[in-house]
């Protein structure tokens, strides 16, 4: 809703850095904490969070005391880690290797209606209003009581040793890991290859944000047109999520195929976007304000602006799933899967962080535009390596069936025993 659906949004932004520092930390523990805990305790645990986070604001509403509205952010931080690690290792290890772009655009459709929901909120309540005005308690009660029903959903997860695809395959045969095994897994992300290869498409990928939300739709429109612009935003990410997701697994019969094209695909579509918006921010800064554009009364001085900012939507949806697709790609087990998507959030909030730090500065516009292209750009080579060299193609059935299954000798201790298939 922006600003946690107030109108001074000090609390917000206080909370927002509590949330983004816990984050970072726990976004990288949350696949080890998660192949701890399994999906059930780790997704109810992490979802109640946000119920506290919205009830912050609903106290905040009255009293107008920051503390526990940010003590709810630092908390939030901790679930948001555990969630995403979660979800990114439900969403990579879950479904069939040739269908997990399509799981993840599903994934990302649902998440971004949230976003839209968002956006709906403070255009309506602001629609006829000059000036802006905070969001009442039964909006606050009503996500409350949706989160609270997310939370619950949760409980039915099955853990991945006990799904079984369409297909008849099984999702994983992996148990659940011990503390000391984790924490060393984790340790060993930082210099892994592949996760070195990932970083800056990680880093990239929410630092964009702050210079999106506040130095494009912030800036040049009026306070009834943004909540209008973010309901288009995060509706282009369902739409560039599908179209992302379809590339990746139906436009060619490789798998490694499908990523080099997905990739020069989002790298293509990116550099347009990017190229449109140096276009744009070549018109206003920090010293030289634009006027406020409004969708009713501004003619077709609003419509490239618009456009633009829908753009940056689609392209946001397309980068962050190609990232995940890439992810989902280096392995089939959601315990591996697990510790990678959260490496890549840890990084990802790290990133964040820094951003809207780099914009409370005040960093000139044009510089916050060129670093954000940059980092974007740097990551689609790195991406191509690492699908060159760590991305197999999928097997085909009679290799799949002619599979044999070889019992493995017993485990030492904190490792896992069990069946594995070799060629």
């Amino acid at each position: 809703m922006g600003g946690g659906g107030q109108v001074d949004t000090t609390a917000a932004n206080n909370a927002n850095t509590a949330l983004y520092t816990t984050f970072t930390i726990f976004g990288i523990l949350g696949g080890g904490i998660y192949n701890i805990l399994g999906p059930q305790v780790t997704l109810i645990s992490a979802c109640s969070t946000y119920v506290l986070y919205a009830g912050s604001f609903l106290y905040y509403n009255h009293h107008k005391h920051q503390a526990f509205a940010i003590a709810a952010g630092a908390i939030l931080g901790i679930g948001a880690g555990l969630l995403w690690a979660a979800e990114g290792a439900i969403m990579t290890s879950y479904p069939p290797p040739n269908r997990k772009g399509t799981y993840i655009s599903i994934f990302w459709s649902i998440f971004n209606m949230g976003g839209v929901i968002g956006g709906l909120i403070p255009f309506i309540l602001n629609y006829n209003r000059n000036e802006a005005v905070s969001v009442n308690d039964g909006t606050y009660i009503g996500f409350m009581c949706f989160m609270s029903a997310g939370a619950l959903l949760s409980l039915v997860i099955l853990p991945p040793g006990r799904v079984i695809r369409d297909d008849g395959t099984h999702c994983t045969n992996i148990e659940y890991s011990n503390v000391s095994t984790e924490i060393t897994q984790v340790l060993k992300l930082f210099s892994n290859w592949k996760m070195l290869l990932i970083f800056p498409a990680s880093w990239a990928s929410n630092f964009f944000y702050s210079y999106q939300f506040n130095n494009v739709n912030g800036l040049q429109f009026n306070l009834r047109t943004r909540g209008l612009n973010n309901v288009f935003y995060w509706g282009a990410q369902m739409l560039g999520s599908v179209g992302i997701g379809y590339i990746f697994d139906f436009s060619f019969p490789t798998r490694r195929k499908r990523g080099f094209v997905g990739i020069v695909v989002v790298a293509l579509l990116g550099s347009a976007i990017w190229a449109g918006g140096l276009a744009n921010q070549l018109n206003y800064s920090h010293d030289k304000p634009p006027a406020k554009l409004d969708f009713k009364n501004s003619g077709s001085d609003f419509a490239g602006p618009f456009v633009l900012y829908f753009c940056y939507g689609l392209l946001d949806a397309m980068f962050q799933s190609m990232v995940y697709w890439v992810i989902g790609a280096l392995a089939d087990d959601s315990e591996t899967l697990s510790r990678y998507s959260g490496f890549y959030k840890g990084v990802q909030s790290a990133g964040a962080a820094v951003a809207w730090q780099v914009d409370t500065h005040k960093v000139p516009l044009l510089s916050q535009l060129v670093v954000n292209w940059s980092l974007t750009t740097i990551s689609y080579p790195l991406l191509v390596i690492l699908v060159l060299l760590a991305v197999k193609d999928e097997k085909s059935p009679e290799e799949s069936t002619n599979s044999k299954e070889v019992a493995l000798p017993p485990a030492d201790d904190g490792a896992v025993g069990g069946l594995t298939k070799l060629s």
